[in-house]
Order: structure tokens, then C-alpha cells, then sequence
């Protein structure tokens, strides 16, 4: 992650080398937990049980839920407190301080944000129990701190940056440094952010036509949605709730007047807007001729750059997608539901999840906690797993819930409807290690912070006389509206969906759940399965004629564009025991309908069209646990059976060096695994040639960070394009005297990737593995990348793991089209719930639960993730006792 963000401590070169040894040895075991035995600490009511399994994995068991968070914050900051200090440092615009300034550009964007603000708004609105748990958990992670005193006794990392940050004091923890965290995992997972600033972007230089062909449609017909019509037919109610005032003013002062509640005929028009099957740019530079200013052009590249400064939290883009899915009682074995679920997002050590299970000792209605799962260092709770009634998954949504708004701006003020009202100006420092403080000036219109005029540049270049400006030059800015910013209730939803009973209690909690949308499947132990989407979708008209809201940039200046309040609960999508017997949710279209409007940026169905064929294709009563695993590890690619059907009519008989690799698809059977064989073989060299065809097709005309990474919408538009032979896209633009055609071009990009094979990888196409350049390196976020010395990287690194599958795949280890095929995003963890015997249920992390580099527990996980194993998941008291392998008991100061 660090590494592209070009962060790292300079003055640690000089001394690494001479310290390595140390660092090897007495130095990192120092920071490690103590595990058995006993520590009093005070606060606690009663003694605390943390017994671990043989991979370190924390069971806490309490009498009380304040006991209880208390030692999850607790146990957190001994296993993962460095991971959870740079999170927080993130998060709240603060990476400066501890990496110097190339931390200052993610400061600038996430101060302009205010997500740290908004988490501090948040607090106080939040359940009285959710703040106590926050508060709890607090109390336990600085417990820890005062035990360890230096921070050379929390983490290796701290005594490694000691060389540059002789003087850092560890901050203690509060409740706001939970939320900023969740605000920074939204912010990955968000909608349709980047395709609407690209198509804002490319609309004004490509001609509509062209920049149609990148965003098609949905393919409703070959990709199942996760809803059929038969599932979900949605209601026609007229009610919405809108947006308060408060939360859509920029201030009380410079706020305009809010708009009235839309009257019954137009709230129906807007939340049945239609989600056009076919999406037109052709009437954008109409509607909304700005788009064709290059200074406007400018200012949302500025945007783009600005947004895209945010460091990765859990993962960007194609890498931001899941697998998820429930098989019901008619087609299992046991007679009852399985839940299956693997997050994709990116890749790091330690990974984003811990493992953990939190438990009373007498679940009662004041203490409800029975629940084990996946949790994120940082934040109290189990966000995904079970208890002992129900189980659930996640995967991600991506509703459309950030718009950009193009704004007439001066210096003090904004334009809305034929007004100037007056802009809310904040001042920010940065402060920067070994170096100046950084003043920053935000600036926020209505809608929410300007973002493209952080950087100087971008004042200039956006500069711009514009019709009714009166005493001074106005300019455009780029401002962005996002459910992010808005005040939510999703931590309460974490402990809701733990203690929840049932599919009414479920849907209760999901209802809590703002942001990040994300899609949840549920089973219960009685026999249930269903699925809900959650969030707050907004309800806004669109600003282009023939297109739906949020695909281009919006006119900030007209207020009928603006946010008109939420899509009710009731009627976002949901239903319980379809009659099909499954459902699968992998980031696909949610329903064919266009109400309530969600968004038209689906994935584009491949991984959750080939989970539904293998469930459509198993006989009722015969899916175990380890047919769930078995389709999680699945390694076929769906659009290769599109795409190499031409490529094997190119004809080569002229040249037959390209034709002996051309003769591996032939035989070909569509799997993607990294083993020596026949098979392997095929996926490297097709991977080559589709990234051949990429370039060929589409650099010559996008901007280098907009270029075709490969990903599912990239394999639908070559699907429509392969039908297109003359299309102008397969002409490249670099060779002005041929006008190329999709036959020239497939040749080309099969004779391109035979000749790249073969300088990496030899000239016998027999010898050719997918695993010899599909790899995944787990990268440390700090000390883990160039130029840190080798023996430091040696120490906080793991890998390179040969890998099978990638993007578009189930088994979705996702790589970049544009910039090789290392892997970027992969299935973050793997879990399949067992509803019959929760005790046979799996799981398996991606990295360990340890954040402590050489712990026998920092990557012990890793092999078994990447060859598509698991282990047990104890549950019951009979099981958690048979796999326990220390405990350490927590009580109280006297």
C-alpha cells in the first residue's frame, strides 16, 4: 500500500542493516502478548477468560458486556496495536505525523473530507449501549498501553521508526478513533465514485459514442441478478424520508434555503427513476455543455487526483468486491442452511481481519453476546460470522452514493439558483514529521467539501469567466456529496447483528446499517435464509437527459439536482426462503428493477453466475460444507469461453512459433490453476493475450490512470466490441496511416503475448504456469516496500505465494491488467457456517492473527488460505475446550 504512496522513513536506511539482528530476536519477542497466566486491570467488574486456540485466535469470556469489550480492546492492542495506530493516524488525516511528508497529499483529501469531524458528530447520536461498548473497548486498549509504557514494548515497527521518531508518544484511545476507522473502510467501498468522475472526465474529449462503449449494461439475461422478479416486487410507496437540513447544510450561515419535501406524483417519479438499460452519454454535452470545457476537464482530473491520494484501507476499486451465498434446507445434506462468504479486498500483512469470539458466560437479555467471527482491530464487536442462532455474510453493494457537483465558485462564494451564497471556509494544519506544518484552507458548498481545489494547480487552471458572474471572475470546482458524511448509526448495527435472534431481529439491525451498503445474506438454525440490502441510497433526480442520476457530474448550481432525502428502509430489496432454495450475492445486479434506483456500476455477474450454475447444478439434498469450500476455490473463468473462441479462429498457419501457444487454448477447458499443468499453462498465456488486447484496444486513448485494468466491465465491453469487428475502439489511434479492425488486433495481442511468455518464462509453451507469474507478495503497509533494506522486508513480508484463479474468478485473486499480473485484491478470508452443527462450520484468515512480525501466529494462516484450505471453527463450550491451547486470565485490581 505504502509503497506506490512513495512513504518511507529515509534515515531508517542508514541504520536498518545494523540492527536487523536484534530486531530478529529479544528486540520483537518483547512486544509480543503474554497469553497465560494472569493480569489485573483496573475497571473490570469481574474475571475475564481469553483462551486461544493453536492459531492464537482469542475466545473472551465474560460476565458483562462492559467486561467484555473492555478485553476485546484489550486483546486487540496486544496482537494488533501498530495496525491499529497507523489506521487511526489514516483515518483522521494525521499520516504526516508519523511518516513525514509524503504522508501530506492523504491529509489533504481526508481533511478536506472531514471524515474525522463526522465520526465526532456521530458519538453522541449512537445507542446508549453502542457508545458504553465503544467506551469499553477503549478502556481495554489503553489498559494495554499503560502496562507497555514505551512504544518500543507495543510493536518492532515502533522501535524501528524510534531511529526517526525518537520523541513519539502513543496517543491513548477513544471511541472517535472506532468510528474514523469504519469511515475510512466506507470510503473503499463506496459506489460509483471513479466511473463518475471518468466519464465526467472523457465525455468532453472522446465524443459520447466512444465513452458509451466503455460503461454497457448490465447483462440481466446471462448474469442472474441476485433477486428475480419472482423475489422482490417492489412497492410503489410514495413516502420518503428526507434528508434533514442539517445534515445536507454546509452551514447554518451559508447555507441556502432547504428545499420542501417533494410533492407525492414527484417523489414517485424519483424513486422510480429508470435505471437505463442502456446508458447514453450522447445528450451529456447538451444538457450539461460544461463537460466539454477542457478547464472543467481539468478540474475533475484534479478531483480525481486529489480523491485518489487516500491511502487503501481495505482495498480500491475491482478489489472491493465478495462471494457470498446461502444454500437451503432442500438442497443441503444435513437438512438445514449453509452460509458461505469471502470478502475480496486488498492484500497486506497483517490482513484486515482478526479472528475472535466474544462470549457471556450466562447469556441473558443484559448480557446477549454469544457470537464468533471476523473483527477489525480497532473496532469492537464481530462484523461478520455467527452466533448461536444465526449466521451472515457480506459482500459489497455499491450502490451509487457519492455525486460530484460541478460549482460556480469565487473565492467567498457559491452560485445556487441564480444566488451567491456564502461558501464555509475552515482552516486545517497538517503536521508534518521532520519537517513545516502544512496550512490547509477547506472550503464546502451545500452539497458537501470542495475537493478539486486542494491542490494550487488546480485554481489556475480552473479559472474561468463564466455568464451572470458579477464583480468577480468565477471559477468551477468540483464538490462531492456522500452518504459518508452523514452522521449514521452502522456501529450500532455491528452489535445488533451479533445479538440478533431472528430474520425480523436481523432486518432490524440490517436497517441500522448505513454505510458501507453492503449486500447481507442470513441463515438461522430453524430452517431460514434470506437477504436484505441496507444503506442509505439517496433519492435524487438525473441531471442528463436519457441517463440515470449520478452517471456524469451534476450542475451544482441548480438546486433541483440536489439530494432529496433517502430510500425508505421498506423499500430497498429483501426477501426470506425464495423458493429456488438459494441465493447468491457476489456484487451482481440486486434486481432487474430500476426502483428503487441503486446504481447501474454492478460487477458485471461472471463470479456469481458461475456460483448459481454449480448450485443449479447440485442434486437436492447433497451440499456439505466441503462442496461450499470446494465452489470457493473454484478456478474457472466464464469469459474466457467468450473471448477465446476468436482467438482460436485467427489463423497462424503462417506462423506457427504463435500458433504453438495458440493450440494451448484450443484444448483448453477454462480453468485458471498455478500448477504445472496443460491447464495452467492456457490461463497464462490467455491472461497475456488479454492484456495485449487491453492495450491494444484502449491506451491509445485513455490517460494512464484510467486505462483498462481488466476487470469485469472491461470484459463486457470487449464482449460487445468482439461483436463489433470495425468498432472504433479497435482502431489504434498510434498508427495514423492503418486503420486496424478486431481481427488485426486479436492477431497482434496473440503474437505479442507469445513473444512476452516466452522472454519471462521460456520458449516451451509446456513449461508455462499461471503460478509462475500470478503471485501474491504480502506486503507490510510501512516497512515493507522499496527501498527499505531486504533483511527488514525479509522480516515483516511473506511471499511470493504462487496463486490460482483472478479477477472475474470465484476464486478471485485479482490482478491489473495494465501493470502485470501480480496480485493486488484477493479473498480476504474464507468462512462456510454450518446451520445443523455450527461445531462443523470452517474458517481461514488471510495472513494470522498476530500483527507481530516472526510471532508463530503473524502468518501461519497463509498457506492453508492459499491453497484453498480452512479450519475448524469451534463454537460450543465442549468444542472451545478441546481446542484450547492457552489462557489468560483478566481480573480485577484487588
Amino acid at each position: 500500500m505504502f509503497r506506490r504512496a512513495g512513504i518511507w522513513i529515509g534515515a531508517l536506511l542508514i541504520v536498518a542493516l545494523a540492527t536487523v539482528g536484534g530486531l530478529a530476536t529479544s528486540a520483537v519477542r518483547k512486544a509480543w502478548p503474554q497469553t497465560t497466566g494472569t493480569i489485573a486491570l483496573e475497571g473490570l467488574g469481574g474475571s475475564v477468560s481469553v483462551a486461544r486456540d493453536e492459531r492464537g485466535i482469542p475466545t473472551i469470556t465474560a460476565d458483562n458486556p462492559t467486561d467484555l469489550f473492555r478485553a476485546q480492546g484489550f486483546v486487540s492492542a496486544q496482537d494488533r496495536f501498530f495496525e491499529m495506530d497507523l489506521r487511526r493516524h489514516i483515518a483522521s488525516g494525521r499520516l504526516a505525523e508519523l511518516v513525514g511528508a509524503a504522508g501530506v497529499n492523504a491529509d489533504k483529501a481526508i481533511r478536506t473530507m472531514g471524515w474525522r469531524k463526522v465520526a465526532e458528530e456521530e458519538l453522541p447520536t449512537l445507542a446508549p449501549a453502542t457508545r458504553l461498548y465503544l467506551g469499553a473497548y477503549a478502556d481495554g486498549v489503553n489498559d494495554y498501553l499503560t502496562r507497555a509504557g514505551e512504544p518500543a514494548n507495543l510493536s518492532v515497527e515502533y522501535q524501528v521508526l524510534a531511529t526517526q521518531l525518537p520523541d513519539y508518544r502513543v496517543e491513548k484511545w477513544s471511541a472517535v478513533d472506532s468510528l474514523v476507522w469504519l469511515k475510512a473502510m466506507a470510503y473503499d467501498l463506496r459506489g460509483n465514485f471513479n466511473d463518475e468522475l471518468a466519464r465526467g472526465r472523457l465525455t468532453g474529449t472522446l465524443g459520447a459514442a466512444l465513452v458509451d462503449a466503455l460503461y454497457p449494461p448490465y447483462p440481466t439475461t446471462d448474469h442472474v441478478p441476485i433477486l428475480s422478479a419472482e423475489q422482490w416486487s417492489p412497492t410503489r410507496s410514495t413516502s420518503r424520508t428526507l434528508v434533514p437540513a442539517a445534515l445536507t447544510a454546509a452551514s447554518t450561515a451559508s447555507a441556502p434555503p432547504a428545499r420542501s419535501a417533494p410533492s407525492a406524483s414527484v417523489a414517485r417519479t424519483t424513486a422510480t427513476t429508470t435505471a437505463v438499460t442502456s446508458p447514453t452519454t450522447t445528450a451529456a454535452l447538451a444538457t450539461l455543455p460544461e463537460l466539454a470545457d477542457p478547464e472543467v476537464t481539468a478540474v475533475l482530473t484534479s478531483a480525481s487526483a486529489l480523491l485518489e491520494s487516500v491511502v487503501p484501507m481495505v482495498g480500491r476499486g475491482e478489489g472491493v468486491g465478495s462471494n457470498s451465498w446461502v444454500v437451503g434446507p432442500s438442497l443441503t445434506k444435513s437438512g438445514k442452511p449453509l452460509l458461505a462468504n469471502d470478502p475480496h479486498l486488498g492484500v497486506s500483512i497483517p490482513g484486515i481481519w482478526s479472528q475472535v469470539g466474544l462470549r457471556c458466560r450466562t447469556v441473558t437479555p443484559e448480557c446477549p453476546f454469544a457470537v464468533s467471527g471476523f473483527a477489525l482491530a480497532g473496532v469492537p464487536g464481530v462484523v461478520i460470522g455467527h452466533n448461536a442462532s444465526i449466521a451472515w455474510g457480506f459482500t459489497n453493494l455499491g450502490p451509487d452514493v457519492t455525486d460530484f457537483y460541478l460549482e460556480r465558485v469565487t473565492d467567498t462564494a457559491y452560485q445556487r439558483d441564480g444566488r451567491q451564497f456564502p461558501l464555509q471556509v475552515t482552516s486545517e494544519t497538517i503536521k508534518v514529521r521532520g519537517g513545516a506544518d502544512v496550512p490547509l484552507t477547506v472550503r464546502r458548498t451545500s452539497h458537501g467539501p470542495i475537493v478539486s481545489d486542494v491542490f494550487p494547480a488546480a485554481a489556475e487552471v480552473g479559472k474561468s469567466p463564466l455568464p451572470g458572474a458579477s464583480t468577480a471572475i468565477e471559477t468551477y470546482a468540483v464538490s462531492l456529496a456522500w452518504t459518508g458524511l452523514v452522521p449514521s448509526t452502522s456501529a450500532d448495527a455491528i452489535f445488533a447483528l451479533d445479538t440478533a435472534t431472528d430474520f425480523t431481529a436481523f432486518r432490524a439491525a440490517a436497517k441500522l446499517f448505513a454505510v458501507p451498503s453492503q449486500n447481507l445474506v442470513y441463515a438461522d438454525t430453524s430452517g431460514n435464509i434470506g437477504y436484505q440490502a441496507p444503506g442509505l441510497i439517496p433519492v435524487r433526480r438525473s441531471a442528463t437527459s436519457g441517463l440515470p442520476p449520478g452517471f456524469l457530474p451534476s450542475p451544482g448550481w441548480n438546486s433541483q439536482w440536489d439530494w432529496e432525502g433517502w430510500v425508505p428502509f421498506e423499500d430497498l430489496p429483501w426477501v426470506l426462503n425464495p423458493a429456488e432454495g438459494f441465493l447468491v450475492a457476489a456484487n451482481q445486479q440486486v434486481t432487474a428493477s430500476s426502483t428503487p434506483f441503486l446504481t447501474t456500476e454492478w460487477d458485471a455477474g461472471w463470479r456469481s453466475q458461475r456460483i448459481r450454475d454449480r448450485l443449479t447444478g447440485a442434486t437436492p439434498g447433497s451440499v456439505t460444507v466441503a462442496d461450499m469450500a470446494a465452489i470457493q476455490a473454484d478456478v474457472t473463468d466464464g469469459f474466457a469461453q467468450v473471448l477465446v473462441p476468436s482467438l482460436v479462429a485467427v489463423d497462424l498457419s503462417d506462423d506457427p512459433f504463435t500458433g504453438s501457444a495458440q493450440a494451448l487454448l484450443k484444448s483448453w477447458d477454462y480453468t485458471t490453476p498455478a500448477d504445472g499443468s496443460e491447464a495452467s499453462a492456457a490461463a497464462a498465456y490467455f491472461y497475456a493475450v488479454w492484456t495485449k488486447v487491453l492495450a491494444a484496444a484502449f491506451d491509445d486513448q485513455l490517460p494512464p490512470d484510467l486505462r483498462a485494468d481488466g476487470g469485469s466491465r472491461w470484459r463486457l465491453v470487449v464482449t460487445a466490441l468482439l461483436r463489433d469487428p470495425t468498432n472504433p475502439w479497435w482502431d489504434d489511434k498510434r498508427t495514423p496511416a492503418i486503420v486496424e479492425s478486431r481481427d488485426e488486433i486479436l492477431r497482434q495481442s496473440l503474437v505479442q503475448a507469445r513473444l512476452a511468455l516466452t522472454k519471462s518464462l521460456g520458449s516451451d509453451v509446456q513449461g508455462w504456469s499461471w503460478g509462475k507469474v500470478h503471485t501474491l507478495t504480502l506486503t507490510h503497509r510501512v516497512l515493507g516496500a522499496d527501498p527499505v533494506p531486504g533483511p527488514i522486508r525479509a522480516m515483516v513480508n511473506r511471499g511470493p505465494f504462487p496463486l490460482p484463479g483472478g479477477s472475474a474468478v470465484v476464486n478471485a485473486n485479482g490482478w491489473n491488467a495494465s501493470s502485470g499480473f501480480v496480485v493486488n485484491w484477493a479473498p480476504s478470508m474464507r468462512m462456510v457456517v454450518d446451520l445443523a452443527n455450527l461445531d462443523s462450520s470452517t474458517w481461514v484468515n488471510q495472513t494470522g492473527q498476530s500483527g507481530h512480525p516472526y510471532h508463530p501466529h503473524y502468518a501461519d494462516q497463509i498457506d492453508a488460505w492459499s491453497s484453498g484450505g480452512t479450519f475448524p471453527w469451534p463454537f460450543t463450550d465442549a468444542a472451545l475446550t478441546a481446542a484450547r491451547r492457552d489462557e489468560l486470565i483478566l481480573t480485577p485490581v484487588g
